[in-house]
């Protein structure tokens, strides 16, 4: 949270985010592969339309355990990297109430590579909560996620991002 905070200082209208949800998933063709996370650090800011978000790697739950210790150990080397994060701003929001399209631009840094990055979703604001939704490609070879050949037809190249975050009033203690 220190680390959120710090990206954020001097944020005057800030929002937690409490339930969080993010999946990947890898259409391949002999086995689909995918994850979930429910345990992400987030901070909005309003005002300033400023988002930062922290995924913990080794976090993301598998189905198979195995597929679990090769995700960590061989492809996103989770004790070298051990997070995922993205810093940026909202678009096309003017921190109003409703629900509108926008885009978040930004950086995403993914296994010690970081890369500009457009994301499109979606903003919900109704009452004090804030949710964004969104659903976006990665390409594993943009962040030097490399795939073995001998498991080349088990993990896609490309895999599919849905990220669900909820958003309540950040108040220090």
């Amino acid at each position: 949270m220190i680390f959120l905070l710090a990206c954020l200082a001097g944020f005057s209208q800030r929002f937690k985010a409490g339930e969080t949800y993010i999946k990947f998933y890898s259409d391949a063709p002999i086995e689909d592969i995918e994850a979930e996370h429910i345990s992400v650090s987030s901070l909005l800011d309003i005002e300033t339309r400023a988002l930062v978000i922290v995924i913990p790697i080794k976090s993301f739950v598998f189905k198979k355990k195995l597929m679990q210790e090769h995700f960590n150990e061989n492809y996103l080397e989770s004790d070298k990297y051990p997070n995922a994060t993205f810093k940026g701003k909202i678009e096309d929001w003017d921190g109003s109430h409703g629900e509108t399209d926008a885009t978040a631009i930004g950086t995403l840094e993914i296994h010690g590579v970081i890369r500009e990055i457009r994301i499109k979703g979606v903003i919900e604001y109704v009452d004090e909560k804030i949710k964004l939704s969104t659903v976006f490609p990665i390409k594993l070879e943009d962040y030097k996620i490399k795939i073995p050949k001998a498991v080349f037809y088990n993990i896609a190249e490309e895999v599919e991002v849905t990220a669900k975050l909820e958003y309540l009033p950040y108040e220090k203690n």
